[in-house]
């Protein structure tokens, strides 16, 4: 693997926000880089002042714009967990979040994210009634190319029951070029923040951080229709984790299945440091997730999200959390080729 341009796109402090978490990056057709994440206005936490925001680099992510708000409300409302999907059919952007981590919109940019409408709720149609706190990715969606699901939408998301500890996965998925959408089969117990690739006999693979009996590890499950129904939990021993979100990413111009994995990755269990958000890490896997043969450390500090991507060029980026005393510092853009 050879590494190539590092650079921070977000820096917490700047442009009247205290903290920038959350990152999601998607590459256009076109080339442009679109670099989502959260804007929390007045701290760190989770829930607050927080606002949607976008940079754009239409040069490889050597120089972004400046950050424009995508959607955000007065006072101390939280908006979050970006999920952006583009529709290859039309170069339709879709991006799912949350208000609250309750409600669920749904905006949309068909100029290549320069401009973005206002945002619908869904929230009926993709909700039990039963769930409460709920999240739409973070990370990003994917479109399917294979089988009799071709150009489902697909959009990995996670909720809990109102007891705030039965919580699982699932995903939100349209068939109609996002007129109408729809949920899966719910992934429990214990599933959390997901991430989903398809691969090349078109079933889908699924990776999942555990919120309970996660043995310090990262879990999978497998779907045959789409994300409609799923196969039972099982953790993969060559993944670690120490219960953060993590990328995955299938290089789609490979013959193979090549699998991407990005996550804080410092040490394997019993070690002292292992569970430590530190040691941003990629892996490959020539195998469809079998096996993990390559890796090579991103960021050797403090890390925590992040979200990765194929470029127009056949190469990859990873956009992640990292810093030196703290994981949420900067949000960095990191290209490398394979």
């Amino acid at each position: 693997m050879n590494m190539g341009l590092k650079t921070a796109v977000f820096t917490s402090g700047d442009d009247g926000y205290h903290t920038y978490r959350i990152p999601a990056l998607l590459a256009t057709k076109k080339g442009t880089l679109l670099a989502f994440c959260e804007g929390r206005r007045n701290n760190g936490n989770d829930h607050g002042d927080i606002d949607l925001l976008v940079k754009r680099s239409e040069d490889g992510g050597a120089t972004w714009s400046k950050q424009d708000v995508i959607y955000g409300e007065p006072g101390e409302v939280t908006i979050g967990n970006p999920c952006p999907v583009l529709d290859g059919r039309n170069n339709t952007i879709w991006m799912p979040f949350c208000r609250e981590n309750s409600d669920v919109l749904m905006g949309k940019s068909e100029d290549d994210g320069l401009t973005w409408t206002d945002p619908i709720d869904i929230t009926e149609d993709v909700k039990l009634p039963t769930w409460e706190w709920y999240a739409t990715g973070p990370g990003v969606g994917i479109q399917l190319a294979h089988g009799p699901h071709a150009g489902r939408l697909v959009i990995p998301s996670d909720h809990r029951e109102p007891d705030g500890y039965d919580c699982g996965s699932h995903v939100v998925f349209s068939d109609d070029a996002g007129d109408t959408w729809h949920i899966g089969q719910a992934i429990r117990p214990g599933a959390n923040e997901c991430q989903a690739v398809e691969l090349l006999d078109g079933s889908l693979l699924m990776n999942i951080r555990m919120q309970t009996d996660s043995n310090g590890l990262r879990a999978v499950v497998r779907s045959g229709d789409g994300g409609i129904t799923w196969s039972g939990l099982e953790h993969d021993k060559n993944l670690q984790c120490p219960k953060c979100q993590a990328s995955l990413l299938r290089m789609s111009a490979d013959a193979e299945d090549q699998l991407l994995f990005t996550n804080p990755c410092t040490a394997e269990p019993p070690s002292p440091e292992y569970g430590r958000r530190a040691g941003m890490t990629l892996k490959v896997s020539g195998d469809a997730g079998e096996s993990w043969t390559r890796s090579r450390v991103l960021h050797e500090g403090p890390a925590a999200y992040s979200c990765l991507a194929e470029l127009t060029d056949g190469n990859a980026a990873c956009l992640y959390e990292g810093g030196t005393e703290s994981p949420y510092e900067h949000i960095y853009f990191e290209q490398f080729s394979l």
